[in-house]
């Protein structure tokens, strides 16, 4: 974790590339969207504001308390604008400092999972804009995701065939916390129309669907919810598994963006144990579920697993793959991660180029 990292200077070169998964632009001020809005979903959205599946008319999306705005204390610009909103800043801060080669962008975007579902859209197709216009033509190393409607099965789908064929955009952004479990039919057409372009579908934790983290209610803490993460996407993937999601999409790419990694083995396992006396229920799966999680899942690092001896990280990613993880710092949320210290210098240089660049280049457009 670097809460606060030195000034800017060029670190020494690194031969090895660098890739960086997750890395969050914000918006300055929700004027920034309007070049991109008609009027209609302009004044709709002033208006009647968004409308979340939550029980509060302002504040989070759920019960927590995230101090800061989930962000690095240094990445406040000084004019007072949201942290992450800065391109000068995040360049001399990360791009530069870090030597990122080639940066996603995954905006968590007002308006993602929206009950006002045109409005969802509307919002979706702005900030896919924005990200070109605003990001990307002013710093190519950023690239964008194509945010989607996801809860507006159709107009996702219309969105991925309109962004596809600019090769900026290198993934479809969804995130985890969705109305139905992401496995389910009703969101197929969309893995459908990643697929018809070589796309991934990136899975970045959080949500706006009102159903809480844990099977077992609201945590009390913001540290429990930070914890869970890695069993709600256990959930997700399960699903996806279970469905037959990949089955029917065999060279569908699934990448669980900020979830951690330390939980994919014993969900293997779990789901295999039970598969074997159970899968009388599921014939559609023609394989053990542990194999279509090492075939078709990818993992990002952060947040990083620091186990006490670090020899057990590697027996971690022995397990997964290492062709299966992909570094990512979260920049510029609080507990973002160092490239220095999450793909450490002793590792081998084949396994250290995999994490940082290799495995990014082959799962995404890049």
């Amino acid at each position: 974790m670097n809460v606060n990292a030195p000034k800017a200077q060029f670190r020494p070169n690194n031969k090895l590339a660098l890739v960086d998964c997750d890395i969050h632009p914000r918006l300055r001020k929700p004027e920034d969207l309007k070049p991109y809005l008609s009027s209609r979903w302009w004044d709709t959205w002033q208006t009647y504001g968004l409308r979340k599946r939550h029980g509060f008319v302002k504040g989070h999306p759920y019960p927590k308390s995230q101090p800061g705005d989930g962000a690095r204390r240094d990445a406040w610009p000084t004019n007072g604008d949201p942290a992450g909103s800065s391109l000068p800043l995040m360049q001399e801060q990360h791009l530069d400092y870090h030597g990122v080669d080639i940066g996603i962008m995954n905006p968590l975007w007002p308006g993602s999972g929206d009950q006002n579902l045109d409005l969802s859209a509307a919002l979706a197709s702005a900030h896919n804009d924005w990200q070109l216009d605003l990001w990307h033509a002013k710093e190519p190393r950023l690239r964008p995701s194509i945010v989607v409607p996801y809860e507006h099965v159709e107009a996702s789908v219309a969105e991925i065939h309109k962004r596809a064929p600019n090769k900026a955009f290198c993934q479809v952004f969804l995130l985890s916390r969705t109305n139905e479990a992401l496995g389910r039919r009703k969101y197929w057409p969309i893995y459908e129309a990643a697929v018809e372009h070589n796309l991934p579908i990136g899975i970045h934790v959080f949500g706006y669907s009102g159903i809480p983290i844990s099977n077992s209610g609201w945590p009390s803490f913001y540290i429990e919810e930070m914890a869970e993460h890695g069993t709600a996407c256990s959930a997700l993937i399960s699903s996806m598994i279970m469905e037959g999601l990949f089955e029917r999409f065999p060279t569908l790419k699934v990448v669980m963006i900020e979830a951690g990694f330390g939980w994919v083995p014993s969900l293997g396992w779990r789901l295999d144990k039970h598969w074997q006396k159970m899968k009388g229920e599921v014939p559609h799966l023609k394989r053990p579920p542990s194999e279509y999680l090492k075939q078709n899942v990818y993992v990002t690092t952060q947040p990083i697993e620091e186990p006490e001896k670090p020899e057990y990280l590697v027996d971690l990613i022995d397990w997964i793959g290492w062709d299966r993880v992909m570094f990512a710092s979260d920049y510029a949320h609080w507990d973002f991660d160092d490239p220095v210290f999450a793909v450490p210098p002793n590792w081998s240089e084949e396994r250290r180029r995999k994490l940082r660049s290799e495995n990014a280049m082959s799962v995404f457009r890049l």
